[in-house]
């Protein structure tokens, strides 16, 4: 067995990389600068809010119906051409969005195909691989990889602004594509790898995790058995409630901040406190997770953005009890994204993980999408957030109560090698 220390030793550069990708990949810039492009481009384009925010639900749809497929790919031919491939159309097709026309239909068409190009670079890929290379310190290094969408949350609203004010926003669009591109992408080409093959006598970085793993060694459930499984369907209700409430939160944040008197550098820096909280959720929840049943340890975490949404409500607002709300929402948010994927692999093992958690990240990919146009839509009819606070609120407590049912851990027998 690899002792807790062997796993970051080997391991480091895969988690490092596996951060930066989920950092500026598919997953956290669109939603985390979304809500600072709302109001310029529907200024320019005499759009409503809503119909700019749903440019979001065409991206996630299309992110939806590729996740699957590439998780699946992932569990037969390991995830690093993938993960390098559409990290790098990622970034290509967000700097598109620059050409964007002021047709809705069209603007939506650009969204979609983002998604579609760029999925790959989402989570499911990074955390394939890292679920692969430990162990031991599973949830603390999954809770390492994905401290990368905190990160991202906590700059990217403000430079966002700032590229805004200062290049417009069509530039401000290829200015946030240089952070996969330039960034992310080299050092993934350097140190992203495959896992090494469960079934080795020894576990190297070397040739042998530059191969795709053998995943008919790995212990689990095949996705057919886990759909017969009672916590899988817990587990999607959970996600849809929650990450419906956190996306919707998180992607109108800086427009409600304006609504309330704040300025746009304001609402940004505000906004990027849930960035920084994000990082301390995750990293709390994935220690703790580690050591206790995941359950319970984030059900306390999912309450905190009902708290922030009641408190959201207030019409005078003032900047602490708006950053308290902002704190709340990101703990929550780096507690939820964590625990998908480290229940994903707990509850179902690793043998169809790649299908397994790309459903789950489906779900959870559909509620971020739907979250942002629901909340502006809401906006748009009644003037006010307030009605889309109070259900949200609601939805946070019912899904954190759902993840109570899930019951122990399963033991999962180790799969025979092949002859």
């Amino acid at each position: 067995m690899i002792s807790s220390g062997s796993e970051f030793r080997r391991g480091w550069r895969v988690l490092a990389a596996s951060s930066l990708g989920v950092a500026f990949g598919a997953s956290p810039i669109p939603y985390n600068s979304l809500g600072p492009f709302t109001l310029p481009i529907a200024a320019e384009f005499g759009w409503g809010r809503g119909d700019v925010q749903l440019a979001i639900l065409w991206y996630t749809i299309a992110v939806v119906c590729v996740v699957p497929i590439v998780g699946a790919l992932a569990d037969r031919y390991g995830v690093r051409r993938l993960a390098l491939l559409t990290l790098a159309a990622f970034g290509l097709g967000f700097a598109a969005l620059a050409l964007a026309p002021g047709v809705l239909v069209l603007f939506y068409a650009l969204w979609f195909m983002v998604g579609f190009v760029g999925g790959g670079s989402t989570p499911v890929t990074w955390t394939r691989a890292v679920n692969g290379w430990f162990v031991t310190n599973r949830g603390l290094a999954l809770a390492i990889t994905l401290l990368g969408t905190g990160i991202t949350a906590a700059f990217l609203p403000t430079l966002t602004i700032w590229l805004i004010e200062h290049f417009g926003w069509r530039r401000a669009f290829i200015g946030i594509s240089l952070l996969p591109l330039a960034i992310a992408l080299p050092i993934a080409i350097a140190w992203f790898r495959n896992a090494p093959d469960p079934s080795a006598a020894t576990a190297q970085s070397g040739s042998g995790a530059a191969r795709a793993p053998a995943h008919a060694h790995e212990p689990g459930v095949t996705l057919r058995e886990a759909l017969r499984n009672y916590r899988f369907w817990v587990l999607i209700v959970s996600i849809l409630l929650v990450a419906t409430g956190i996306g919707g939160t998180i992607t109108n944040m800086v427009p409600l901040l304006q609504d309330r008197g704040f300025t746009a550098i304001e609402a940004g820096q505000t906004a990027g406190a849930i960035g920084i909280s994000i990082i301390f959720g995750r990293v709390l929840a994935g220690f703790l997770m580690d050591r206790f049943w995941a359950p319970g340890v984030v059900f306390p975490m999912l309450v905190l953005p009902g708290i922030a949404c009641l408190i959201l409500m207030n019409h005078a607002l003032a900047h602490g009890a708006a950053l308290f709300a902002a704190v709340l929402v990101g703990f929550a948010s780096g507690a939820e994204t964590d625990l998908v994927a480290y229940l994903s692999a707990r509850y179902f093992g690793l043998k169809h993980y790649g299908r397994i958690y790309g459903v789950q990240y489906a779900v959870f990919g559909f509620a971020s999408g739907i979250a942002p146009a629901l909340f502006g839509s809401v906006y748009d009819r009644t003037g006010s957030y307030d009605a889309i606070l109070i259900a949200a609120a609601i939805a946070f407590g019912l899904g954190a109560l759902l993840l109570l049912t899930m019951g122990r851990y399963p033991a999962f027998a180790p799969a025979a090698a092949p002859t």
